[in-house]
């Protein structure tokens, strides 16, 4: 199963990794370590909570406004 990971630099050092799909979240040091967190995480969720997809997901960007 291919699934999503949307990856964060975070303000204390490392990444934050989120996947969309079943709203796991964990966290590496690294890209790498992170995606192998999410990733455990994630089948570990799956066990329990059996994810059927509908469709692939998508993934697009979006502007809003800024205020100085």
């Amino acid at each position: 199963m291919e699934l999503s990971a949307i990856l964060i630099p975070a303000p204390e050092g490392g990444y934050v990794a989120l996947n969309p799909e079943t709203g796991t979240t964990t966290q590496g040091e690294n890209i790498e370590e992170a995606l192998v967190n999410l990733q455990e995480a994630t089948e570990l969720y799956l066990e329990e909570f059996p994810l059927i997809l509908s469709g692939r997901s998508l993934l697009t960007t979006f502007q809003v406004a800024t205020h100085a």
